[in-house]
């Protein structure tokens, strides 16, 4: 049962942060940015951040209290495959998270901010690039599934 429940929870959480993610690169258009905005963007992020750390120890509770046992993913190179793309992902995150809560401050001295619109291209560019290796993180999901990787 321990095992149905963490594999439930791990992919209510990987479908919680691709929801964040497109919910994020919605928001950062030019067109649509407002005070309102900045504010929900906020919010989305530190949602995504929560997230992330859920998944992480989810997906830990599963290798180490799964079904499978910690063999089947420590030895398998897809699984590092898959830890290496989330990883990237954390780290691509850095720059938008950084400059979002550099928004929020803005917003707190100046009620009407808005961001530029290239600052708003930067951070888009970026938020793309999370979403295009994300994306890598299910197809490894189901490598390993099927014992791809296993010797």
């Amino acid at each position: 049962m321990t095992d149905l429940i963490l594999a439930i929870v791990h992919h209510l959480i990987v479908f919680g942060i691709a929801a964040v993610l497109a919910a994020e690169l919605a928001l950062l258009r030019p067109t649509s940015m407002s005070p309102h905005t900045v504010k929900l963007l906020g919010r989305f992020d530190a949602f995504y951040g929560v997230l992330a750390l859920a998944i992480l120890v989810v997906g830990f509770g599963r290798v180490f209290h799964g079904a499978k046992g910690a063999d089947f993913y420590l030895d398998n190179p897809v699984f590092w495959a898959k830890v290496g793309a989330f990883g990237i992902v954390g780290i691509l995150s850095i720059k938008p998270t950084m400059q979002i809560v550099a928004w929020q401050k803005s917003l707190k001295t100046d009620a009407g901010f808005t961001p530029s619109a290239e600052e708003l291209k930067g951070v888009r560019r970026r938020k793309l690039a999370e979403i295009h290796v994300f994306t890598l993180i299910p197809v490894a999901a189901a490598a390993m599934a099927r014992g791809i990787g296993l010797g």
